[in-house]
């Protein structure tokens, strides 16, 4: 048996054309241009490109975008000040702090997302729109488990009545697919570091996502045969990038797999713009 590849770049493509459909739409019937600001605190140069593509993306579809460079030795009330300023600023309807933040400041993490305006949170991060998400309100979703379901709409995949199986219980990804699966009516079981039996119960899965954050840690032998399998895994191996799923092996056996690169990670950018547009929809009360 040979899987299907879900490839990102066609999925990805289709929901930025989607996006830009509505920002036609906002444009001409409100006078609403959609805006979102990054912040980037000091030199990472992952980080660097990441947010160079954010920009990049909003451009190509009409988002308006700001990126804020900030200093690494910047201290934590003056980006405090900065992210107070934006939830005012009428021209932006979605905000960011790019991740990771410099070791100085990551034991503040959690207090500087926490200072974005929920309405404004196009991460989905906050506690406000993660409440709403566990009873089944999805305002502001993280993007890159919105990105995993969407790809699965979008394929043709079905999900009520399905086993499904999270490995990883970040509160990024894990979490969020434990309860945008459950919401569609899949049966979902979340596995983590201390799980036991843990290769058993993923080969249970009609559906196996795999964020664990560990190289190849999904074997064949874990997935059951015709499984679709999303890899959210971004690991450097050997000067290679690969995911949390030994790609080559679990091919062989599942029905669908997405690659890394060029899988789920094409979608993250994507649903940004969507939920960029989305908060400007909601904070100007646009159906």
């Amino acid at each position: 048996m040979s899987a299907q590849i879900l490839a990102g770049k066609n999925f990805a493509a289709q929901i930025k054309e989607n996006t830009k459909r509505d920002i036609d739409v906002l444009k001409r019937d409100y006078d609403i241009i959609p805006g979102l600001a990054v912040i980037i605190v000091g030199e990472n140069p992952a980080s660097q490109v990441y947010v160079a593509n954010k920009h990049r993306a909003c451009a190509e579809i009409g988002i308006y975008s700001e990126v804020i460079h900030m200093p690494a030795s910047i201290g934590k009330d003056a980006l405090l000040d900065k992210i107070a300023s934006l939830n005012e600023n009428d021209k932006i309807h979605g905000i960011l702090v790019q991740l990771p933040l410099p070791d100085a400041m990551k034991a503040d993490e959690a207090e500087i997302l926490n200072a974005i305006d929920p309405a404004k949170d196009v991460d989905g991060f906050h506690p406000v729109n993660v409440g709403k998400l566990t009873i089944g309100d999805e305002h502001l979703v993280p993007c890159t488990p919105a990105g995993c379901m969407k790809m699965l709409e979008m394929a043709g995949i079905g999900i009520a009545g399905k086993q499904a199986v999270v490995i990883g219980r970040s509160n990024i990804v894990g979490k969020p697919m434990f309860h945008l699966l459950l919401a569609r009516n899949a049966t979902v079981t979340v596995c983590h570091s201390r799980t036991g039996n843990l290769a058993a119960i993923a080969r249970q899965a009609d559906i196996l996502v795999a964020a664990v954050g560990k190289p190849n840690f999904v074997t064949k032998d874990m997935v059951k045969p015709g499984a679709v399998v999303i890899d959210v895994g971004i690991n450097r191996l050997d000067g290679k990038l690969v995911g949390d799923v030994d790609f080559e092996q679990v091919k062989s056996v599942a029905g669908a797999i997405t690659p890394v690169p060029g899988g789920v990670g094409l979608l993250t950018i994507a649903m940004l713009l969507s939920n960029t547009v989305k908060a400007a929809c909601l904070i100007h009360q646009v159906n």
